[in-house]
């Protein structure tokens, strides 16, 4: 009886220097911050925008988020 052995690859994980990581966390911080205000401030008499338009783009996500809104 011979006996069966199989090798198998193992799958190495690779480290990612912070260097090049940095700049797609800073972007992603951007990102997120200018989501922030356009949910949670974007409103009213405090708004970049004059219209409501962004208002009511976000508004559901405003309450799915705990903003109050009216």
């Amino acid at each position: 009886m011979h006996a069966s052995i199989t090798i198998t690859p193992t799958i190495q994980p690779v480290s990612i220097p912070v260097r090049e990581l940095l700049p797609w966390a800073i972007f992603g911080s951007m990102l997120m911050l200018l989501a922030i205000y356009f949910v949670g401030i974007e409103e009213g008499a405090a708004a970049i925008f004059n219209n409501m338009y962004v208002h009511e783009l976000v508004h559901d996500g405003r309450h799915l988020l705990g903003f109050p809104c009216h």
